[in-house]
């Protein structure tokens, strides 16, 4: 019964799809290369409501859900389940092992070794969903494991990306299999003598306080936000807590936060996607900005990019638009203001370089 499904999953792995999306009544679609591109069979009410069940989403007692499955082939999937208007929906996401460094991903690997060889601290990669944050931080987390002696400690919903214990023991925890939530997992790793915890996300003030806790106690934290920017990452961090908490979050943040790296994904000329990001270490005036609750102030002296340890998006679109790496379109589309890209290409961009 559900030979198209198994046959687009199937597909989609092959060619290297980033999602599939799944309706009754619909034919099937996956996006590659940041392009929906449609089946011609369609779905049926049957086959999706097989698949919900199989997933352990039955569609008499969930309206939506998030779970992990594996095709018959055994690819795996992270997989969201949801109606719409009432008809069986869910959008797949291939899990694939991640073999590619931080270098071979166009991340800064000096700086992310840095960060990760610190003893204690807050570490962040955000963006939005399909930026990529998950497989640059199974990359970081790879390169722990394989070059040094420690115990990494992760709580993920799902588990993305299996890792091996090299020189580093890795314990991996999955929400609704191996722990209740984020918070609960994350109190719980501070009992399983971890040197280095990852959280999937931070959803809420209680994973935060509790990750900034663990940060205090010497562990190194790492996780994600879904947040565009680095400044707007701050903001975003500080807003969980409620507002009798906000001045003490910041006292703490001030001190536990090592960087931030933002990214991004868009295509790439002549196929595939191209990572874009900025990134932001923190110390010396930025911490105290951060201690005052002086955001403004941090947003303003990320957008002089006068900095040498800090990138912009501005110059990571500008380094891959000039070195024939994505094309104009896409440069101007990447940037938040389109008229910036038309500013630095007069060479009149805010500090420039």
């Amino acid at each position: 019964m559900l030979d198209l499904l198994e046959e687009v999953c199937s597909v989609a792995v092959e060619s290297g799809a980033e999602d599939i999306y799944l309706k009754a009544g619909s034919p099937p679609r996956v996006r590659l290369d940041g392009v929906i591109r449609e089946f011609e069979q369609e779905v049926t009410t049957e086959q999706m409501e097989i698949f919900w069940a199989l997933c352990g989403a039955a569609e008499s007692k969930n309206t939506e859900a998030d779970v992990a499955w594996k095709s018959a082939t055994g690819e795996r999937f992270r997989v969201n389940c949801f109606k719409s208007m009432g008809i069986l929906c869910a959008v797949l996401r291939p899990l694939r092992e991640n073999t590619k460094s931080l270098a071979d991903l166009g991340l800064p690997e000096e700086k992310f070794h840095e960060w990760l060889t610190r003893r204690s601290g807050l570490v962040l990669v955000t963006g939005a969903t399909g930026s990529g944050k998950s497989t640059s931080l199974s990359s970081a987390l790879k390169w722990i494991a394989e070059n040094m002696a420690k115990h990494i400690v992760t709580v993920e919903d799902p588990i993305e990306y299996l890792l091996r214990s090299d020189q580093s023991l890795v314990s991996q925890r999955q929400v609704g299999v191996d722990t209740q939530s984020f918070s609960t997992g994350l109190r719980a790793a501070l009992r399983q003598s971890p040197d280095i915890i990852f959280v999937g996300e931070i959803r809420d003030s209680e994973t935060a306080r509790t990750a900034l806790h663990a940060c205090e106690t010497g562990h190194l934290v790492v996780s994600t936000l879904h947040s565009a920017t680095v400044p707007e990452t701050v903001e975003r961090l500080v807003s969980v807590f409620p507002g009798d908490e906000r001045e003490a979050s910041l006292g703490v943040l001030s001190k536990q936060l090592i960087g931030i790296m933002c990214q991004k994904l868009v295509p790439r000329e002549g196929g595939g996607l191209c990572l874009l990001m900025e990134h932001m270490e923190f110390g010396g005036a930025i911490k105290k900005w951060v201690q005052e609750g002086e955001l403004h102030k941090i947003a303003e002296f990320h957008q002089t990019g006068q900095s040498k340890e800090n990138v912009r998006f501005i110059d990571s679109i500008m380094h891959m638009y000039k070195n024939g790496i994505i094309s104009e379109e896409t440069a101007r589309g990447a940037c938040e203001d389109p008229d910036e890209f038309d500013r630095f290409m007069l060479g009149v961009g805010s500090g420039s370089r």
